[in-house]
């Protein structure tokens, strides 16, 4: 079993925002179904296979800072399974991804959350890049990150999504 995990945050009102970049790489991975809400998790949780693996699509519906909760209790019901945390980076080129495993959180609060949950920072990370265009323009991090994509971002964004699904698929291959 791999748990893949989508970060952001509940609500229209980040729907689109740069810090729900993991949400919608996922709502593209499954073809954005009805998710089935678990309240025990405070998470979004589907369950199908991909790649012929056994997969958990979870998207914690607490704020960004305490998505550690529903990381951890997905995993006290499958103890042994696989976690991957797809997220949005302020600090990768918007259209950049990276994959990291057992690294630090980097000053991300949901990473942070998972990594002080679980007692471990030993899980996969897929980065999804968001820094603005023009990295001279200074930015303050709480807002730009919960700024909606431009018009100019979102076909180069849209790219990006699909490209960290086809990373998950290598992973589980």
């Amino acid at each position: 079993m791999t748990i893949i995990v989508g970060l952001g945050n509940p609500g229209k009102k980040y729907a689109n925002s740069r810090h729900n970049v993991g949400w919608m790489v996922l709502d593209t991975l499954t073809g954005k179904i009805n998710w089935k809400e678990n309240e025990k998790a405070q998470a979004f949780i589907y369950k199908t296979e991909l790649e012929n693996k056994e997969v958990q699509f979870l998207k914690p519906n607490t704020f960004m800072n305490n998505s550690g909760v529903a990381v951890a209790y997905a995993l006290k019901k499958h103890p042994t399974a696989q976690i991957i945390v797809v997220h949005d980076d302020k600090d990768i080129p918007l259209g950049e991804i990276r994959t990291q495993i057992d690294r630090g959180s980097a000053g991300h609060n949901g990473v942070k959350s998972i990594i002080e949950h679980l007692g471990t920072q030993n899980f996969t990370r897929i980065r999804v890049g968001i820094a603005p265009v023009d990295p001279t323009v200074m930015h303050d991090t709480a807002e730009f990150v919960l700024e909606n994509f431009t018009k100019e971002e979102k076909d180069k964004l849209n790219k990006t999504i699909v490209e960290a699904g086809r990373k998950i698929r290598e992973l589980l291959q």
